[in-house]
């Protein structure tokens, strides 16, 4: 992984930074927490889990941390994961000890994501103890939250170390396993999104992060049998194919070569989630479902003959204020945010149009090849899924048909980026491709 740290100059003209010391990956690395610890000069940690993070491995740093005669203050959220809103992060900056001059963050998603964000408030430096293979926001400078019901990436910050010892990341629940794939396959449909919004928008692009990206998922795949027997090299794959997908982000500094409009799908059932208490699972689960839905519609884009009449009378025909009401009933607050959003953004500004409409017919071929050499078919995919018992139909994450269309429907408003609903809307056959998910 080392090489991958730190900063180096591309071809593309960016220079890319992973602000990150050292990532520790293998069989007994939580020993090293100590030698990390000296490294930046603490004397004082202090540990941030949850109840079953503390059980997976907090218990495990502290007995490292007394052993070595290393003091330590704590929070331990006592809900088994609390959720990533102003409330969880508000309780660890109240609770954040001012004498303590480091941050460990014991745990995954959540634990990390608010650990980031009291590393970049306090100034402190910033190690995580990996607790599951199952998110990519490890090396990634931003933490997701949900602020006034809007799902976001808040900017905060890498971390310093990051610990992925197999003997604790191999005995996570199965779900969470799972869930790291499914958030590898994401990859799938976040690269030919960039490639495509590069064509059409004109979107910074970088072949170098691709690649990088494109090389660990295929190593995920490879591995992926394993995953669920525990295999260590499959874990260590899926672990290292996520942070690879944080370091990318880093380098771009965008989420672009991580997620797309399966991530915007998982993202609008959260919203949901929190604003009417309907069902949500793991986010790379979702995430996994989402991509399979995602490559289907993808599949039906490929066979479409561009219509220029047809894209122009569907944009004149759009009613925005028609579709801000169904926003505010499908999605309550979050549907609110985003109407705000698209006051600055102007993603529906039917005068920009035409000069995307134009590209998009120059530049067809280009796109369906694109999908060509980015998306595997929906049959290849739903054999790996079967392989790890990722579910593939969407009700069985509790999304019903109907849920479904509004949803990918809605992934077009969640931020300015070009994904698939944003191009269908453009070619006119955004309802068409909405109906055709069951």
């Amino acid at each position: 992984m080392e090489q991958y740290l730190g900063t180096q100059r591309c071809a593309c003209g960016k220079i890319h930074t992973a602000a990150i010391d050292e990532v520790a990956v293998g069989k007994g690395v939580i020993r090293r927490l100590p030698e990390f610890i000296a490294a930046y000069g603490a004397a004082r940690p202090f540990l941030l889990a949850d109840r079953n993070t503390w059980k997976a491995a907090g218990e495990t740093v502290a007995a490292i941390l007394q052993d070595c005669g290393i003091p330590f203050a704590s929070i331990v959220f006592e809900t088994g994961a609390p959720e990533p809103n102003e409330e969880a992060v508000g309780t660890a900056f109240m609770h954040f000890d001012p004498d303590c001059d480091l941050i460990i963050g014991i745990g995954s998603g959540v634990i990390n994501d608010i650990g980031k964000l009291l590393s970049s408030v306090s100034g402190r430096k910033y190690i995580i103890v990996a607790t599951a293979p199952s998110m990519d926001g490890y090396a990634s400078a931003t933490s997701s939250m949900t602020m006034g019901g809007l799902k976001i990436s808040l900017n905060s910050r890498c971390a310093d170390v990051i610990i992925g010892d197999l003997d604790i990341l191999k005995q996570a629940p199965a779900r969470m396993l799972k869930a790291g794939l499914g958030d590898m396959l994401a990859k799938y449909v976040s690269l030919a999104e960039w490639r495509i919004s590069h064509l059409i928008t004109g979107e910074y692009y970088c072949e170098r992060v691709a690649q990088l990206v494109r090389t660990a998922l295929k190593k995920c795949i490879d591995n992926a049998e394993g995953l669920l027997h525990r295999d260590e090299a499959a874990v260590q794959a899926v672990f290292e194919g996520l942070i690879i997908g944080g370091v990318a982000m880093a380098y771009t500094g965008v989420s672009r070569p991580a997620s797309g409009t399966e991530h915007y799908f998982s993202h609008v059932w959260d919203m949901r989630g929190l604003e009417f208490g309907t069902p949500t699972e793991l986010h790379g689960i979702q995430c996994a479902a989402a991509t399979l839905k995602t490559v289907e519609l993808y599949e039906r884009v490929r066979a479409v003959i561009p219509d220029c009449e047809k894209a122009c009378a569907a944009v004149d025909a759009f009613d925005y204020r028609h579709w801000s009401a169904q926003l505010r009933s499908f999605l309550g607050k979050s549907g609110e945010a985003m109407i705000t959003l698209e006051q600055t953004e102007g993603k529906y500004d039917k005068a920009t149009h035409p000069a995307r409409l134009r590209r998009i017919l120059e530049n067809w071929d280009a796109i369906v090849s694109i999908l060509d050499e980015e998306l595997p078919s929906a049959e290849a995919l739903a054999i790996i899924m079967d392989a790890v018992g990722l579910p593939k139909d969407l009700r069985a994450i509790g999304i019903d048909a109907e849920c479904a269309r509004l949803t990918f429907k809605a992934t077009k408003d969640i931020r300015d980026k070009y994904v698939l609903a944003r191009l269908a809307w453009d070619l006119g056959i955004l309802d068409e491709l909405a109906e055709s998910i069951h």
